[in-house]
């Protein structure tokens, strides 16, 4: 029983140690607590094996006199109540182990401290003249800002919403009508469109072309012809002044 007893502690032990393991993965998580609560019932069932029910082979002078009235009846019942406690705390054992071994990987999904550090971009627009764009990274991901001549803005208010693919009006797609701020990504399969810098297609809409599919974007961004299921999808962003943007 003593050896029985120190090989149950130290496997415990290693079972501790390992669910610290940073690099066992969430499913070594699991298999090291499924294998902990086995071990919990195995050494339980062993000591029922080996002993019996403790309340019946204790010496008579330590049973109280409550239970030198109950009957047998009762006894069991008591057992079976001692059976289920230690179920029970088996169970809430391993629960609290599982959340000790989950919680590695789940603050693993988290977003790492650069990647929260660039979160937001501010951007001085003030050198972009009318007619011009730029480019710019946000998350890993190019945005464009075009400063919008009257004749694009007119352009893209004119089209009849309900000839799109995907309906959104020009003025739903800016904050303010010469500047448009969109994430240039084509929807279809990521690509990068074309159209953002001088002496690049522009596409049948005069705004934005992706030549791996054939997609054509207006001059708001706006899905025209080609695969690409929705429109350029525009970043969260806020002007701090007339000369910065503020991206997400």
């Amino acid at each position: 029983m003593i050896q029985q007893h120190e090989n149950s502690r130290q496997y415990f032990q290693n079972i501790k140690g390992a669910t610290r393991n940073r690099h066992v993965g969430f499913y070594g998580h699991i298999k090291i607590i499924t294998a902990y609560l086995d071990k919990i019932l195995e050494t339980y069932h062993y000591g029922m094996e080996k002993f019996g029910d403790f309340c019946h082979n204790r010496p008579k002078d330590v049973i109280t006199i409550q239970e030198q009235n109950m009957s047998d009846v009762e006894k069991q019942e008591t057992s079976e109540t001692r059976r289920d406690f230690l179920y029970l705390t088996a169970g809430a054992m391993g629960a609290v182990g599982a959340a000790t071994a989950v919680w590695p990987f789940v603050d693993s999904m988290n977003p790492a401290k650069d990647t929260l550090a660039v979160a937001e971009t501010e951007v001085n627009i003030a050198g972009v003249e009318v007619g011009q764009a730029i480019t710019v990274i946000w998350r890993g991901k190019p945005v464009f800002i075009r400063h919008r001549t009257p004749a694009e803005i007119e352009e893209a208010r004119s089209v009849d919403v309900s000839t799109l693919r995907d309906q959104e009006t020009d003025a739903a797609r800016v904050k303010k009508p010469e500047w448009l701020v969109m994430v240039g990504v084509c929807t279809h399969l990521g690509c990068v469109p074309l159209g953002n810098k001088s002496g690049q297609p522009k596409g049948e809409y005069n705004g934005w072309f992706c030549p791996c599919h054939g997609s054509h974007y207006d001059e708001s961004g706006r899905i025209r012809k080609g695969p690409a299921p929705t429109n350029l999808a525009v970043p969260p962003y806020e002007f701090l002044s007339d000369a910065v943007i503020r991206i997400g």
